[in-house]
Parts: structure tokens; sequence; C-alpha cells
């Protein structure tokens, strides 16, 4: 097996232990334990409009998740593009009108203040964008731009497994900052974003004659 390929079954592992965390925190929210960590202090506004976002967000976000894991996989892609096509469909589904949307309403009451509020509100933005134009270059049979877009799409989905590295490292240092909580609001995404943008060009200045033969392949699991 090649160092990509480890690295990236490593990752791909990380997000369904992430996930599978986040899910078993769930006994916290049904019914919601206003002293657990993410729902403490938001008992005067939970029963609200809030909870109509926190709800479908929590249960639409894992299954993206998981389902980001089994489109970004080149061979079932190869294998299976009849499930990968009704798979993606309910990707953009849930991407478009459920995990974006309540993302960006629950923005507005980061706990955090504002500045973590924007940058929560931005990664809503660019997740759903992201996800529109992926479709947008499908429906167009621009299926390179496509992957690259859902690509993009799916590093900002993961920013919830970022996160909760960021918090854990936090306590390892025991950092306990108010800048640490901006920070992740922005780095969870930013940073992700980024080096997946240099991870897809780097081949081409490192190794023209193997991108070359290579071709424009998924960026993830080949």
């Amino acid at each position: 097996m090649s160092l990509r390929r480890l690295l990236n079954w490593l990752a791909a592992l990380l997000v369904l232990k992430v996930t599978i965390a986040v899910v078993l925190k769930y006994r916290d929210y049904l019914p919601p334990n206003f002293n657990s960590d993410f729902l403490q202090g938001r008992e005067s506004y939970f029963f609200d409009s809030y909870q109509w976002a926190f709800y479908p967000h929590i249960a639409a976000g894992p299954l993206t998740l998981i389902f980001g894991l089994l489109l970004i996989n080149e061979r079932m892609r190869v294998r299976f593009p009849k499930s990968h096509r009704v798979l993606g469909r309910a990707q953009l589904l849930l991407v478009l009108f459920v995990v974006a949307p309540s993302g960006l309403w629950m923005a507005y009451r980061a706990a955090a203040g504002p500045a973590a509020g924007l940058g929560f509100a931005s990664l809503a933005l660019a997740t759903g964008l992201f996800a529109f134009l992926g479709w947008r270059t499908a429906v167009r049979r621009r299926f390179a731009e496509h992957r690259r877009w859902m690509g993009r799409c799916f590093v900002a989905l993961c920013s919830t497994v970022v996160l909760r590295l960021i918090a854990g490292l936090a306590d390892v240092a025991r950092v306990d900052a108010a800048w640490i909580d901006v920070f992740a609001a922005w780095g969870s995404w930013l940073l992700p974003l980024a080096a997946f943008e240099l991870f897809r060009v780097a081949p081409r200045f490192l190794d023209a004659s193997t991108q070359n033969k290579a071709g424009d392949r998924s960026y993830f699991f080949g």
C-alpha cells in the first residue's frame, strides 16, 4: 500500500471515529441537557427557532460525512456508477436544503460571539456553494470539475472533525483563551481547504509527466 493510500484510509477512519463520537453525544440532546457542553447557556432561546435548525443539522450532518466517504471513493464510483449518482443526489439535497441553511441559522447564535459566528456562517455558505457548483458541473458533464467542487464540499463538511481535533489539542495544551474558539470557527475549514488546494496542484509542479498519465482523478481515494 502506498503512503498516499495509507494516509487516505487513516483520514477516513478518523472521520468515522469522530462521527461515531458525535452521534454518541446525542443522548445529551434528546431531551436537551443544558448542562452539556454544546447546549450550555442556550436554554433561553433553544425552544424558539434554534431547535428547528439544531435538530435537522445534527441529523443530517453525520449522514453527509458517511455519504461523502462513499462518494469520494474512486473505485466505488467506477464500479457502481448508478449508486454513485443516487447517493450524490441525496448528498446534494441534504447539503443544500438541510446542512447549509441550518448551519447558517445556528451561526447567528455562536457561543463564541460574532467573529466565530461569521466564521461558521461563511462555512455554511461555502459548503452550499461548493455543492451547488458540483451539481451544476455534473449536469453539464464536466466531471473533472465536478469532482473538484465536491471534494471541496466534503472538506468543508469535515470541518466538524477538525473542530474536535482543535478542541482536543487545546484541552491537552491547557489553552483556555477566547481566541481559540474564533480560530477554530475559521481554521476548521479554511486550513483543510487550503491543504486540499495545495495537494491538488502540487503534482503539476512536482511531476508533470505523471500528472498527464494519471489524468484528473479523484483527489481522495483512488
